[in-house]
């Protein structure tokens, strides 16, 4: 269950940096209240999870999840480069971070 929580935070994070990037192109308070709840939920969660995950594997997941999510929106909504380079790196970050939970802690 902590795992899917840990999940759960990786997308809040996503959230708040997708947010950040809506409030640098027009000045809002819905996006600075949608970027506070956003960023949040995810230390929330993120707390939550660290109980039974540890502090390392855990923040690794996280930060995993919020660079992979935030490339990703960037690249699908805002028009970013999808160069194979860049997507080979996404993709070790993603690797790296499955097999992070295969290590034991």
């Amino acid at each position: 269950m902590n795992w899917v929580v840990l999940i759960l935070a990786g997308f809040c994070e996503v959230a708040g940096v997708a947010a950040i990037s809506k409030f640098n192109k027009k000045k809002s308070v819905i996006h600075v209240l949608h970027m506070i709840a956003g960023f949040a939920m995810s230390f929330f969660f993120l707390s939550f999870a660290m109980k039974t995950i540890s502090m390392g594997t855990a923040y690794a997941v996280w930060t995993g999840i919020g660079t992979v999510g935030s490339a990703l929106i960037g690249i699908i909504f805002l028009g970013e480069s999808a160069g194979w380079k860049r997507l080979v790196f996404i993709s070790m970050i993603i690797s790296a971070t499955i097999g992070l939970k295969f290590i034991p802690y």
